[in-house]
């Protein structure tokens, strides 16, 4: 049935659709009555799923990841409509409205997306009044922060400063986004000496833990050195990965992918890379660091796998869209499957289990 809807949505704009959309599910859960029907129809509470990292206590592993709900207006949806936990934004200190459109585009045959949005977001004072009025005993909520366009480099560390002050005391715990591919120089921001003082900045702003993400297109050598970092400013984690630049190995004709240009790939297509990034920081840090998996993940086979390789958090976004609104009850389902099937007790157990194995 959700297939046939897709279909119908697919003949709007990307852009539009996600509108239509997120305006339907922040009106489905914004009463107690459809909150109470959503949940029902949608969430899987299953005790053993539960798990508590950098000191929060999340009731599911799978959360919203950053770019769906840009400005936290729709921060009270999320745990109803079967979500563990929900990181918004990005957030820019500034408002700003992104780049020119057409800026997000499907690719069916990839069950992908590419999107060059520019962090368009109302701002951090506006995403904190959101923040603010969210409702008691929702799940919890990360604030993804980024760097204001107009910002140059060399002041991106107080400009990052702003949107921890706003926010962090309002989010369960804050991630700084250095890898959009959107933003020009952004990535640059992810060698070690200019995310030092970026990632030093927003710590001395906040007490709620810190995260940094990074993109999948990394060197192996700048995973490592990112990861030492972390660990050295006493970083609660790292989110792996961001969107890619790279357009190999797609279904989709290059006739059709190479008219889009510029753009961050999420999917099915960084899959594999996204693995590889989470099992070496796993390799890297252990337990020094908790990571959240993000890429690619469709179903509770690949949700398991991140599990062992050393995940204790996962994300999606272009999963949910293909995926549709049963899609996180239906990982966590199949989670929870696992979790007995291999005779853990709970969530935390089954991290980095095969490497434990290997050793």
């Amino acid at each position: 049935m959700y297939a046939l809807l897709l279909k119908v949505m697919f003949q709007l704009s990307p852009e539009r659709i996600h509108h239509l959309a997120f305006a339907a599910m922040q009106l489905a859960t914004r009463f107690t009555p459809g909150r109470k029907l959503s949940a029902a129809l949608l969430v899987d509470d299953d005790p053993i799923l539960a798990t508590r990292v950098f000191g929060v206590d999340f009731p599911a592993p799978l959360g919203l990841a950053a770019g769906f709900d840009k400005n936290a207006s729709g921060v009270d949806a999320w745990g109803p409509l079967g979500f563990g936990y929900a990181e918004i934004g990005t957030v820019t200190a500034q408002a700003q409205p992104g780049n020119p459109a057409p800026r997000l585009f499907r690719l069916p045959a990839d069950r992908a997306l590419i999107n060059r949005m520019g962090f368009n977001n109302l701002g951090a004072a506006a995403a904190a009044e959101h923040l603010a009025a969210r409702r008691p005993g929702g799940v919890p909520v990360g604030a993804n922060i980024g760097k204001t366009k107009v910002v140059e480099p060399e002041d991106a560390a107080s400009d990052y400063a702003i949107s921890a002050k706003l926010l962090g005391p309002l989010a369960d715990f804050m991630v700084v986004n250095v890898s959009s591919p959107n933003t020009p120089g952004l990535r640059d921001l992810q060698a070690v000496t200019s995310l030092r003082p970026i990632l030093q900045a927003v710590l001395d702003e906040v007490s709620v833990p810190v995260l940094v993400k990074i993109a999948p297109d990394l060197s192996d050598e700048d995973i490592d050195a990112v990861a030492d970092l972390a660990v050295e400013l006493g970083l609660a984690g790292i989110v792996a990965t961001n969107t890619t630049i790279r357009r190999d190995g797609l279904a989709t004709p290059s006739s059709e992918v190479e008219p889009i240009g510029a753009g961050g790939l999420s999917g099915p297509p960084v899959a594999d890379r996204s693995l590889e990034v989470l099992r070496r920081l796993y390799a890297r840090v252990g337990d020094k660091l908790v990571l959240i998996s993000v890429g690619g993940i469709e179903n509770a086979d690949q949700a398991w796998q991140r599990i062992l390789a050393g995940a204790s958090l996962l994300q999606g976004y272009t999963g949910f869209i293909y995926g549709g609104p049963l899609w996180p009850k239906l990982i966590h389902r199949g989670l929870a499957a696992k979790l007995r099937e291999h005779g853990y007790t709970n969530l935390s157990e089954a991290v980095g289990a095969e490497h434990k194995t290997r050793a």
